[in-house]
């Protein structure tokens, strides 16, 4: 690790102490309309995402009996249970990455709203003073910081070892629940610290295809950002610049900062309304080649395939190689992470749905088959810039050459899903909840998501059998 004496970017004196001031001071009504109702569509993502994996991950079934065990006032989302607010926010956040379908910052390595929205729903379950409008303006300030934060440091997170969206997460969600317990600026500063002592996040939870912790990491996150704002309420001291501070945590994780990425256009921008949603429930990074093999199917026929190219630079190469490995997953956690399953699910099935990885999904002899004849062609050039960017390029046996280019994914806010598009998502995803619920039942729900009331208590957003009754 570079020390800022061999040349590293130091992070401005007194960074920590701005962002505080800036979070603890945010109130909805200095934030644009267009932003506060881009949060509104982040926390419909997230929580029908949650629904969804509460009947479809049995990686989170730990989580979830470990919190049910111990009663309280925070509700496990698809599930007629409570726990604490600490531990239902360690077992709904189990649920919030559980399926890879919750939104992403394709400019920075981030997942802004996956450990924010179960952290701030449980706390706000067991405070009946927190108003939705505090919610909502606590759910766009970790937003903000979490992206902001993924394109601050001076180095890339991965070349230090560590693993970039739940690291991010740790502090914004930290920062977000002091600003709904309404925390002053000191109260969000320490906050901040008392989370970077509560977690690392290792690069291994990328590199090893065996573990279910790509999934379930949001869950420490979650856990760790309500905890650390309860101790800071209650008067517990982090440290004076958790930021910048001599082997705080820019020194640490990022060789130092950028300052200019954590404060320009501060409380004007909000990066968390800039996230792409995820059409399809897989690595971000598999939805260029999902995209272009639906493009090209029409005109296909499967069995007149020679091979088929995927463009792919150094940051995808996790979602191929190997190659064989990569075209028959043996877990629906790999079949997520892997190019080759998901352009062959699109081009057999015509479509990638949360049932495409089913555990018995991952059987299927034609799918399996056109995977196996994906092959990689590098493009050494990709950097971060592509990360939501591929082309495929499919080679048939009559000679004809197929090519379909996908500059950046559907879902980005340049190609960006509908509030109709969010509402189906949601209606499908909360048929699989753990209680699934009927179209007409979701869809009210949805609705009541994307329009309740500033002023209402937030720990009623989710009285879902309340939304046919006027509140």
């Amino acid at each position: 690790m570079a020390h800022p004496a061999q040349g590293a970017v130091t992070a401005e004196a007194g960074l920590s102490r701005r962002i505080a001031a800036h979070i603890a001071g945010l109130t909805l009504d200095a934030m644009p309309h267009a932003a506060q109702h881009a949060t509104r569509r982040a926390l419909l993502d997230a929580i029908g995402v949650m629904l969804g994996a509460s009947g479809l991950s049995d990686d989170a079934l730990p989580y979830r009996a470990h919190a049910a065990a111990t009663p309280g006032p925070a509700r496990l989302i698809g599930l007629d249970q409570r726990s604490t607010p600490a531990l239902a926010a360690l077992a709904n956040g189990a649920l919030a990455h559980a399926l890879d379908y919750g939104d992403t910052f394709d400019s920075g390595p981030a997942h802004p709203h996956a450990a924010l929205v179960p952290a701030l729903l449980a706390l706000a379950d067991a405070r009946p003073e927190v108003d939705f409008g505090t919610l909502l303006s606590a759910l766009a300030a970790g937003g903000d910081l979490a992206c902001r934060l993924s394109l601050a440091p001076a180095r890339a997170y991965e070349e230090g070892g560590w693993y970039p969206p739940p690291l991010v997460n740790l502090i914004a969600g930290a920062a977000a629940c002091a600003r709904l317990l309404r925390l002053d600026a000191d109260g969000v500063r320490h906050a901040m610290g008392l989370a970077l002592v509560q977690g690392a996040f290792p690069g291994i939870i990328k590199y090893d295809a065996t573990s279910p912790m790509r999934g379930m990491r949001e869950a420490f996150v979650a856990r760790a950002s309500v905890e650390a704002a309860l101790l800071a309420e209650a008067g517990a001291r982090g440290f004076d610049a958790p930021l910048e501070g001599k082997a705080g945590f820019f020194e640490v994780y990022g060789g130092g900062a950028r300052g200019a990425a954590l404060t320009e256009g501060l409380g004007e921008r909000f990066l968390g309304a800039e996230v792409s949603f995820k059409p399809w429930p897989a690595c971000r990074g598999t939805h260029p080649y999902i995209e272009a093999a639906l493009a090209l199917r029409d005109r296909i026929d499967l069995a007149a395939i020679d091979r088929i190219e995927a463009e792919t630079g150094p940051i995808q190469e996790m979602l191929i190689r190997p190659l064989d490995v990569k075209a028959a997953p043996s877990r629906p956690v790999e079949a997520k992470f892997s190019i080759p399953w998901t352009v062959g699910v699109a081009l057999v099935h015509g479509g990638v749905t949360l049932d495409s990885f089913l555990p018995q999904a991952l059987d299927d002899p034609q799918v399996r088959a056109v995977a196996a004849r994906l092959i990689e062609r590098r493009n050494p050039g990709w950097g971060r810039a592509e990360a939501a960017s591929g082309s495929l390029t499919v080679h048939l046996r009559d000679g004809r050459v197929l090519v379909h280019k996908v500059a950046q994914a559907a879902g980005h806010p340049d190609r960006p899903m509908t509030d109709s598009d969010l509402i189906a998502k949601f209606v499908q995803c909360a048929a699989h909840a753990a209680t699934p619920l009927a179209a007409a039942e979701a869809e009210a729900l949805a609705a009541r998501i994307l329009d309740f009331p500033v002023d209402r208590p937030g720990r009623r957003l989710l009285e879902h059998k309340t939304c046919a009754r006027a509140d």
